[in-house]
């Protein structure tokens, strides 16, 4: 059974990370994006 995709995922890993306070968090790697940075 594959593991269903809930956010973004991590550009590093691939790992889906949680959306929390402006901040895009890799269960692996910790914060990976937050509000200033432009990848929209």
């Amino acid at each position: 059974m594959q593991e269903q995709v809930r956010g973004r995922p991590c550009p590093l890993c691939g790992a889906s990370m949680s959306h929390r306070h402006c901040k895009y968090v890799c269960p692996e790697h910790g914060v990976v994006y937050d509000c200033s940075d432009t990848f929209w």
